[in-house]
């Protein structure tokens, strides 16, 4: 009996990325990738959702992009990492908004440190991000990269934010070098991030596991 092939999970995600839930997003970053055609820019996982969207994750993206084309916080153990303080505090993907302070990705390099005109150049996507997610109510800024475009949002958008009731935290990139640390150090970041979490949750209404 000939075996049939099945899509590996993998493959079935790369095949909903223009799925309803996100399909806006990842046809911004299509624009995105047009605009510069000799760079890459990955997709946000259809595990998220545009509607049910009440935080943005906003990663310095400092390194290389992931292999399997999607937005995510860094390194494995980076993600490893935010996923369980999602878990502990009862936040689920679609709750949350992935992105970048820099879209765009030179294939066969990585991200270094970003520059300011590098930084600058993601502003105007956030923005049109933001117009997307209208529950949004919250941003959190993993790494120096994001907290200095989060400050440049918070200038240039600080009207509509206000109207927004729109919170903005600012924490450590959850991996890389700028995690380096002892593990008191790390379980203190860790503790600080999962703070901010919260707090952006209760600022959107979203019930925290066990409380």
């Amino acid at each position: 009996m000939q075996s049939v092939a099945t899509e590996s999970h993998s493959e079935q995600l790369w095949n909903r990325r223009y799925d309803e839930n996100v399909g806006e997003v990842n046809r911004l970053l299509d624009t995105l990738g047009e605009m510069r055609p000799e760079k890459t820019v990955p997709y946000v996982d259809p595990i998220h959702d545009v509607d049910e969207c009440r935080i943005i994750s906003l990663y310095s993206n400092v390194g290389s992009a992931d292999e399997s084309g999607f937005i995510t916080a860094g390194d494995d153990q980076a993600s490893t990492r935010l996923l369980g303080v999602h878990w502990q505090l009862g936040l689920r993907p679609s709750y949350v908004m992935p992105w970048n302070v820099h879209p765009w990705f030179t294939p066969g390099e990585p991200n270094g440190r970003l520059s300011a005109p590098q930084i600058e150049a993601g502003l105007r996507p956030l923005v049109k991000l933001l117009a997307l997610v209208p529950r949004a109510s919250a941003l959190i800024a993993h790494g120096t990269e994001a907290h200095r475009l989060a400050d440049q949002l918070a200038k240039a958008q600080s009207h509509t934010l206000y109207k927004r009731g729109f919170g903005i935290y600012k924490v450590k990139s959850p991996g890389g070098r700028s995690f380096a640390g002892s593990p008191e150090r790390q379980q203190q970041w860790l503790l600080e991030i999962a703070k901010a979490y919260a707090e952006s949750m209760t600022r959107c209404g979203l019930p925290i596991k066990g409380r």
